[in-house]
Protein backbone atom coordinates (compact mmCIF):
# COMPACT_ATOMS: atom_id res chain seq x y z
CA UNK A 1 0.00 0.00 0.00
CA UNK A 2 2.53 2.55 -1.18
CA UNK A 3 0.26 5.58 -1.20
CA UNK A 4 -1.25 4.83 2.19
CA UNK A 5 2.22 4.29 3.63
CA UNK A 6 3.42 7.53 2.08
CA UNK A 7 0.44 9.37 3.52
CA UNK A 8 0.41 8.03 7.04
CA UNK A 9 3.48 6.13 8.13
CA UNK A 10 6.62 8.15 7.50
CA UNK A 11 8.35 10.98 9.36
CA UNK A 12 11.43 12.90 10.27
CA UNK A 13 15.02 12.76 11.21
CA UNK A 14 17.30 10.11 12.59
CA UNK A 15 16.97 10.38 16.30
CA UNK A 16 16.53 13.97 17.42
CA UNK A 17 13.09 15.54 17.34
CA UNK A 18 14.57 18.98 17.77
CA UNK A 19 16.85 18.43 14.76
CA UNK A 20 13.88 17.38 12.65
CA UNK A 21 11.90 20.45 13.60
CA UNK A 22 14.80 22.82 13.08
CA UNK A 23 15.40 21.36 9.62
CA UNK A 24 11.85 22.13 8.53
CA UNK A 25 10.96 25.20 6.53
CA UNK A 26 8.54 27.55 8.29
CA UNK A 27 5.06 27.59 6.73
CA UNK A 28 3.94 30.61 4.79
CA UNK A 29 2.06 33.14 6.91
CA UNK A 30 -1.72 33.11 6.83
CA UNK A 31 -4.20 35.83 7.67
CA UNK A 32 -5.72 35.08 11.05
CA UNK A 33 -9.42 34.51 10.66
CA UNK A 34 -10.21 33.67 14.27
CA UNK A 35 -8.90 34.31 17.75
CA UNK A 36 -7.03 31.51 19.44
CA UNK A 37 -7.10 30.41 23.06
CA UNK A 38 -3.39 29.89 23.75
CA UNK A 39 -1.81 31.67 26.71
CA UNK A 40 1.42 33.56 26.04
CA UNK A 41 3.55 30.71 27.43
CA UNK A 42 1.28 27.67 27.60
CA UNK A 43 2.04 24.43 29.35
CA UNK A 44 1.70 21.31 27.24
CA UNK A 45 -1.66 20.51 28.88
CA UNK A 46 -2.97 24.02 28.22
CA UNK A 47 -1.88 23.91 24.59
CA UNK A 48 -3.39 20.50 23.97
CA UNK A 49 -6.69 21.52 25.59
CA UNK A 50 -6.82 24.69 23.50
CA UNK A 51 -6.13 22.93 20.19
CA UNK A 52 -8.67 20.22 21.00
CA UNK A 53 -11.27 22.88 21.83
CA UNK A 54 -10.80 24.53 18.42
CA UNK A 55 -11.41 21.30 16.52
CA UNK A 56 -14.20 20.13 18.83
CA UNK A 57 -16.10 23.23 17.68
CA UNK A 58 -15.53 22.40 14.01
CA UNK A 59 -17.59 19.98 11.95
CA UNK A 60 -15.40 20.15 8.86
CA UNK A 61 -11.82 21.07 8.04
CA UNK A 62 -10.70 21.77 4.50
CA UNK A 63 -7.35 22.92 3.17
CA UNK A 64 -4.86 22.84 0.38
CA UNK A 65 -1.82 20.90 1.48
CA UNK A 66 1.76 20.27 0.50
CA UNK A 67 3.51 17.08 1.47
CA UNK A 68 7.17 16.17 1.76
CA UNK A 69 8.00 12.52 2.22
CA UNK A 70 11.69 11.85 2.96
CA UNK A 71 13.19 8.35 3.08
CA UNK A 72 16.32 8.37 5.20
CA UNK A 73 17.85 5.13 3.90
CA UNK A 74 18.00 6.46 0.33
CA UNK A 75 18.20 10.16 1.18
CA UNK A 76 15.33 10.78 -1.21
CA UNK A 77 12.45 13.20 -0.90
CA UNK A 78 9.18 13.26 -2.80
CA UNK A 79 7.05 16.38 -2.80
CA UNK A 80 3.39 16.54 -3.71
CA UNK A 81 0.38 18.72 -3.13
CA UNK A 82 -3.36 18.66 -3.31
CA UNK A 83 -6.53 19.29 -1.34
CA UNK A 84 -8.02 17.59 1.72
CA UNK A 85 -11.37 17.71 3.47
CA UNK A 86 -12.14 16.14 6.84
CA UNK A 87 -15.65 15.81 8.28
CA UNK A 88 -17.00 14.28 11.44
CA UNK A 89 -17.17 11.47 12.19
CA UNK A 90 -14.16 9.85 10.54
CA UNK A 91 -14.65 11.12 7.00
CA UNK A 92 -11.89 12.39 4.75
CA UNK A 93 -11.07 13.01 1.11
CA UNK A 94 -7.51 13.58 -0.16
CA UNK A 95 -6.87 14.45 -3.80
CA UNK A 96 -3.49 15.04 -5.42
CA UNK A 97 -2.94 17.45 -8.30
CA UNK A 98 0.81 17.35 -8.96
CA UNK A 99 1.89 15.60 -12.21
CA UNK A 100 3.37 12.51 -10.54
CA UNK A 101 0.36 11.89 -8.33
CA UNK A 102 -2.59 13.15 -10.38
CA UNK A 103 -5.60 10.93 -9.85
CA UNK A 104 -4.44 9.46 -6.57
CA UNK A 105 -6.87 9.80 -3.72
CA UNK A 106 -7.70 8.60 -0.24
CA UNK A 107 -11.38 8.53 0.70
CA UNK A 108 -13.16 7.43 3.86
CA UNK A 109 -16.88 7.51 4.57
CA UNK A 110 -16.20 6.98 8.26
CA UNK A 111 -16.45 3.21 7.95
CA UNK A 112 -14.29 2.12 5.03
CA UNK A 113 -11.07 3.68 3.79
CA UNK A 114 -10.23 3.52 0.08
CA UNK A 115 -6.78 4.27 -1.29
CA UNK A 116 -6.62 4.61 -5.08
CA UNK A 117 -3.34 4.58 -6.99
CA UNK A 118 -3.99 5.90 -10.48
CA UNK A 119 -0.72 4.78 -12.05
CA UNK A 120 -1.36 1.14 -11.10
CA UNK A 121 -5.15 1.22 -11.40
CA UNK A 122 -5.33 -0.38 -7.96
CA UNK A 123 -7.52 0.46 -5.00
CA UNK A 124 -6.86 -0.76 -1.46
CA UNK A 125 -10.01 -1.02 0.61
CA UNK A 126 -10.45 -1.97 4.26
CA UNK A 127 -12.42 -1.07 7.39
CA UNK A 128 -11.02 2.12 8.83
CA UNK A 129 -10.48 0.59 12.28
CA UNK A 130 -8.09 -1.93 10.71
CA UNK A 131 -6.22 0.59 8.62
CA UNK A 132 -2.99 2.41 9.34
CA UNK A 133 -4.92 5.67 9.66
CA UNK A 134 -3.18 7.20 12.67
CA UNK A 135 -4.20 9.12 15.75
CA UNK A 136 -1.93 11.83 14.31
CA UNK A 137 -4.85 13.09 12.23
CA UNK A 138 -7.90 11.58 13.89
CA UNK A 139 -8.56 14.71 15.98
CA UNK A 140 -9.51 16.43 12.73
CA UNK A 141 -12.35 13.97 12.12
CA UNK A 142 -13.72 13.69 15.64
CA UNK A 143 -12.59 10.08 16.05
CA UNK A 144 -9.89 10.77 18.62
CA UNK A 145 -8.47 13.35 20.97
CA UNK A 146 -4.86 14.47 21.15
CA UNK A 147 -4.53 13.90 24.88
CA UNK A 148 -5.83 10.33 24.58
CA UNK A 149 -3.13 9.24 22.17
CA UNK A 150 0.03 11.17 23.06
CA UNK A 151 2.16 12.45 25.90
CA UNK A 152 3.22 15.97 24.95
CA UNK A 153 6.05 18.41 25.39
CA UNK A 154 5.68 22.00 24.21
CA UNK A 155 8.40 24.14 22.61
CA UNK A 156 8.39 27.84 21.69
CA UNK A 157 8.00 28.37 17.98
CA UNK A 158 11.07 30.58 17.73
CA UNK A 159 13.15 27.69 19.05
CA UNK A 160 11.76 25.40 16.37
CA UNK A 161 11.90 27.77 13.36
CA UNK A 162 8.17 28.33 13.63
CA UNK A 163 7.75 32.01 14.54
CA UNK A 164 4.31 33.04 15.70
CA UNK A 165 3.44 29.66 17.13
CA UNK A 166 4.34 26.71 19.29
CA UNK A 167 5.29 23.12 18.56
CA UNK A 168 3.72 20.22 20.40
CA UNK A 169 5.92 17.11 20.33
CA UNK A 170 3.85 14.00 20.97
CA UNK A 171 5.07 10.56 21.99
CA UNK A 172 2.45 7.83 21.50
CA UNK A 173 1.17 6.38 24.76
CA UNK A 174 1.01 2.96 23.15
CA UNK A 175 3.96 1.84 21.05
CA UNK A 176 3.19 1.58 17.34
CA UNK A 177 5.36 0.81 14.31
CA UNK A 178 3.63 3.64 12.47
CA UNK A 179 5.36 6.51 14.26
CA UNK A 180 7.64 7.23 17.19
CA UNK A 181 6.97 10.98 17.41
CA UNK A 182 4.43 13.36 15.94
CA UNK A 183 5.00 17.12 15.85
CA UNK A 184 2.06 19.51 15.70
CA UNK A 185 2.88 23.08 14.66
CA UNK A 186 0.22 25.35 16.15
CA UNK A 187 -0.43 28.95 15.11
CA UNK A 188 -0.70 31.05 18.28
CA UNK A 189 -3.21 33.53 16.84
CA UNK A 190 -5.80 30.96 15.73
CA UNK A 191 -4.76 27.83 17.68
CA UNK A 192 -4.98 25.93 14.40
CA UNK A 193 -2.59 23.14 13.49
CA UNK A 194 -0.64 24.39 10.49
CA UNK A 195 1.67 21.42 10.03
CA UNK A 196 1.90 17.80 11.11
CA UNK A 197 5.23 16.00 10.95
CA UNK A 198 5.23 12.23 11.54
CA UNK A 199 8.45 10.54 12.63
CA UNK A 200 8.94 6.79 12.39
CA UNK A 201 11.51 4.51 13.94
CA UNK A 202 13.54 4.26 10.75
CA UNK A 203 14.24 7.97 10.62
CA UNK A 204 11.85 8.75 7.76
CA UNK A 205 9.68 11.82 7.81
CA UNK A 206 6.30 12.67 6.40
CA UNK A 207 5.28 16.31 6.59
CA UNK A 208 1.94 17.89 5.77
CA UNK A 209 1.58 21.67 5.60
CA UNK A 210 -2.00 22.93 5.64
CA UNK A 211 -2.28 26.01 3.44
CA UNK A 212 -5.24 28.37 3.82
CA UNK A 213 -7.18 26.03 6.13
CA UNK A 214 -10.86 26.68 6.74
CA UNK A 215 -13.35 25.15 9.15
CA UNK A 216 -17.09 24.54 8.97
CA UNK A 217 -17.22 24.79 5.18
CA UNK A 218 -20.16 22.64 3.96
CA UNK A 219 -18.97 19.30 2.55
CA UNK A 220 -21.43 17.32 0.40
CA UNK A 221 -21.89 13.67 1.49
CA UNK A 222 -20.92 12.40 -1.97
CA UNK A 223 -17.42 13.80 -1.45
CA UNK A 224 -16.73 10.89 0.89
CA UNK A 225 -17.84 8.21 -1.55
CA UNK A 226 -15.63 6.94 -4.34
CA UNK A 227 -16.07 4.51 -7.22
CA UNK A 228 -12.81 3.80 -9.08
CA UNK A 229 -12.55 3.73 -12.87
CA UNK A 230 -13.56 0.54 -14.70
CA UNK A 231 -10.79 -2.06 -14.75
CA UNK A 232 -9.42 -1.11 -11.32
CA UNK A 233 -8.10 -3.99 -9.23
CA UNK A 234 -9.65 -3.97 -5.76
CA UNK A 235 -7.35 -5.24 -3.02
CA UNK A 236 -8.44 -6.07 0.52
CA UNK A 237 -5.30 -6.26 2.72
Amino acid sequence: MKLLSALFLAAACAGSVATAALAADPPMPLPHAASGCLPATPTADQAVACVQQVYDQSQTFTSDFSQKFWVKAYNQEKSSHGHVTFAKPGKMHWTYDDPQSTGNRVVSDGTVIKVYEASNKQMYEQPIEKSQYPAALSFLTGTGKLGDSFTFEVFPGDQMKFPGGIVLVGTPKQATPSYSKVLFYVDSATSQVRRVMIIDGQGNRNRFDFEAPRVNVPAPPELFKYTPPPGTSIIHP
